[in-house]
């Protein structure tokens, strides 16, 4: 017994040892500034523990008072992680941590919500720098996002070229685009508001491909696209773009920053304007729709005590596009005379994010508003409409358990939406214009095992009046086996309601007619995506692989049902299942001579099974591959650029005894760019353009050519374009097959090779 008291009476003394603790504190700045550095992770294994800075950039730490020093690890991103022995006689410790330049660039938020590393991310996400889209200068980004792999632009209608982005072969529908991480395009903006997005306010494009819904809800379901907006913080300037081609398309883009006291803000504006009349295949239609379109964009940020977080940006758009008959003129708008389709667009958007001031807490309020007005006419048919957005959303990041990082999140959506079809009239046929709520909170806990495992855990309820209560859970594993190779598994579930017209445009141009054959459900899903990164460095400089294998199972999938009659569009819940399974390959190579190499393809497989019977999903080739070469020859200060992409067939909507090929064939699109930069020199024996690029501070002159080997359609893209107002649709002389005007043929635009040259002034 005497032993056993001895016993517990040590073990009491090293407890009571144990528990008496000391404080140490420290503060952490910023190596360059000075600036207190709010929220950065500092962690200790022995004893273990961990705490955030506050917005002061101080700390403090519980210790054992036996311990005399501990060895800490500050990180926070953007900054160089730093490990150092701190001892507890010392009053208060200064920390400064050094801005790491490259890992500011591959700062992430959209996998996760939250500002981490791109290697840090449990969730796989590509990032896109404004130069890699310069290397083939398109108009809008939704044009310039066809480099991207497993990403494509697809064009719906011949006549008035609306589109959406498909990513790894799910539609349009099913992919949600932000801006500055505000489900701003959404409904009727998927369809013409995606072309009004300029180059000039990206800073970045983050692309998820694969489950969102657990944070973001509906139409996350295939992916995400997030345009991160330049920051007007950055280094004042202003920047000039503008370029043109042999087709007569003119773009402009101008960009301005500066400071207000204690405000800093940024202004864009794009103006793109096509006017020339192209008819290549002879069917006395516009091959490319006429376009003038104005998107101005005005972001502010403003200083706050503490380093949080105000900003808000404005962007509106304006757009007058015409597609049609050769000869179609304004006056003829909305008559059957000559058919033409006009579209009149105006939008404008409000984006904010607000930092509540709550000492030593990230709370964040996030907001967005749009309104968009659309004045149309598909021949003779109108269509009047008015779509408004609200959407507000409050975030609370935490970090908990020494090991935890959790994120809470609210937020409610309201939508309101009329027009003159259908869509909005009830039982009696007069107009209810829809008015739909949608509330939701989520949970999302990124547990830290150790260096190697991570696992980030997240889920969604919504409330939807018409469907009830949905739950979107989802998973994702990382796993470092060393410093070179990255594994990640993701899997998750989502839903998505339906809209029609973003669903498919076609719903209103020719002659088919939109049927609801049942009360329609909401679609979901169930998805699973594999991705494996390696890291290599050789002698010759250093690759980047990236492979992903993909499967989503779909319950309910609204399809828009065009074979069962050619004169309508059949919308009903499949009564079976839908699969969207496949692979993707990408890889980057950056050689020590300057040359950069950028080469991937995507291998997908999306069919619909109903009554036993597999179909595969129109307008979804089975290969996609992009490719991108850029080469500097440092001696003449030129840059060479050549890229690329590849199509499969796919399968296209065809007639009954229609005697156009069902599937389209394989093709390929290539441009090439010689890029001239003209640096500033000292010399004084300069010519008159020197000196001009010397007071701006740097010039950019660029030319080359687009679809380089002329490609373009051979088919007849528009089904009896002679007889567009289905006139003589009954005429059993003209018209034996039974045929119906029908604009929806598409797999590539009718666009032949041509040039362009354009020039970028940036004024320091």
């Amino acid at each position: 017994m005497r032993k056993i008291g001895t016993l517990l009476l040590v073990f009491f003394h090293i407890g009571l040892a144990w528990a008496q603790t000391s404080i140490l504190k420290g503060r952490i700045t910023d190596a360059q500034t000075g600036e207190p550095l709010a929220f950065a992770t500092v962690q200790m294994s022995v004893p273990p523990g961990g705490t955030l800075s506050d917005t002061t950039g101080s700390f403090s730490l519980q210790i054992p008072e036996s311990i005399e020093k501990v060895k800490v690890s500050v990180s926070l991103v953007g900054y160089i992680r730093q490990s150092i022995f701190l001892s507890v006689s010392e009053k208060a410790a200064d920390i400064r941590l050094a801005p790491d330049e490259s890992n500011l660039k591959e700062v992430v938020v959209t996998g996760t919500m939250k500002e981490m590393r791109k290697s840090d991310s449990p969730v796989p996400v590509e990032v896109f720098s404004p130069k890699f889209f310069l290397r083939n200068p398109t108009p809008s980004l939704f044009d310039a996002i066809q480099m991207v792999n497993g990403v494509r632009p697809q064009l719906q209608c011949n006549v008035c070229n609306t589109g959406d982005i498909h990513i790894n072969g799910m539609e349009g529908p099913y992919t949600m685009v932000l801006i500055d991480g505000m489900p701003i395009v959404s409904g009727l903006s998927t369809v013409y508001g995606l072309s009004g997005i300029p180059n000039s306010v990206l800073q970045r494009m983050e692309v998820v491909k694969g489950p969102a819904a657990s944070l973001y809800g509906s139409e996350a379901m295939g992916g995400l696209i997030n345009i991160i907006t330049k920051d007007p913080a950055d280094k004042p300037e202003i920047r000039l773009d503008l370029n043109g081609t042999t087709y007569g398309e003119y773009n402009a883009d101008a960009a301005g920053s500066l400071t207000l006291g204690n405000a800093k803000t940024l202004l864009s504006a794009n103006y793109f304007h096509f006017s020339e009349r192209w008819d290549i295949n002879d069917d006395n239609f516009t091959d490319v729709t006429l376009q003038k379109r104005l998107s101005i964009f005005n972001k502010w940020r403003f200083e706050r005590k503490d380093n949080r977080i105000a900003s808000v940006a404005f962007r509106y758009l304006w757009e007058d596009r015409y597609g049609g008959e050769m000869q179609w003129e304004p006056r003829w708008r909305g008559t059957d005379s000559i058919y033409g389709e006009s579209i009149l667009t105006n939008r404008y958007e409000i984006i904010g994010n607000y930092q509540l001031p709550i000492e030593n807490q990230k709370v964040l309020f996030s907001f967005s508003y749009n309104r968009h007005h659309q004045d149309s006419y598909y021949g003779d048919v109108p269509y009047l409409a008015d779509q408004r957005i609200g959407f507000g959303q409050l975030t609370w990041e935490r970090h908990l358990w020494q090991r935890h990082d959790v994120l809470f999140g609210t937020g409610a959506r309201y939508t309101f939406y009329d027009d003159n079809t259908p869509v909005t009239a009830n039982n009696n046929l007069e107009n209810a214009p829809q008015r739909v709520w949608l509330p939701g909170v989520f949970v999302q806990d990124e547990w830290t095992f150790n260096k190697r495992w991570k696992l980030l855990s997240g889920l969604r309820w919504d409330h939807d009046k018409r469907h009830g209560n949905i739950l979107s859970p989802r998973l994702n594993l990382k796993y470092d086996p060393d410093s070179e190779n990255t594994l990640r598994l993701s899997a998750g579930s989502g839903f998505r309601v339906v809209n029609v017209f973003s669903e498919d445009h076609a719903a209103l141009t020719g002659g088919r007619q939109v049927v609801f054959a049942e009360e329609l459900e909401p679609e979901r899903t169930w998805n699973a995506n594999l991705n494996y990164t390696r890291f290599q460095n050789t002698g010759f400089g250093f690759i980047n692989f990236d492979a992903t294998v993909f499967y989503t199972y779909f319950f309910n999938k609204i399809i828009a049902d065009y074979d069962a009659d050619p004169e309508k569009i059949i919308y009903q819940n499949l009564d079976g299942y839908a699969e969207n399974m496949g692979f993707s390959l990408n890889s980057d190579w950056n050689f020590t001579n300057g040359l950069k190499a950028m080469a991937g393809f995507t291998l997908m497989d999306v069919s619909v099974v109903e009554s036993g019977r597999r179909a595969w999903q129109i307008h979804t080739p089975h290969f996609t591959g992009n490719w991108s070469l850029s080469y500097p020859i440092t001696k003449w200060n030129l840059t060479l650029d050549y890229n690329g992409h590849l199509t499969s067939s796919m399968r296209l909507p065809v007639f009954p005894n229609d005697y156009r090929p069902e599937q389209s064939p394989w093709f390929s699109i290539h441009n090439i760019q010689v890029t001239w930069k003209l640096k500033s020199r000292g010399s004084s024996d300069l010519t008159t353009f020197e000196k001009l690029s010397n007071l701006a501070g740097g010039m950019e002159i660029y030319a080359g050519v687009k679809n380089l080997f002329n490609f373009y359609p051979r088919e007849d893209v528009i089904l009896r374009p002679h007889d567009p107002f289905d006139k003589q649709a009954d005429n059993p002389v003209d018209n034996p097959n039974g045929y119906t005007f029908d604009p929806s043929y598409n797999y590539a635009p009718v666009q032949a090779v041509r040039g362009f040259a354009g020039v970028r002034v940036a004024i320091k």
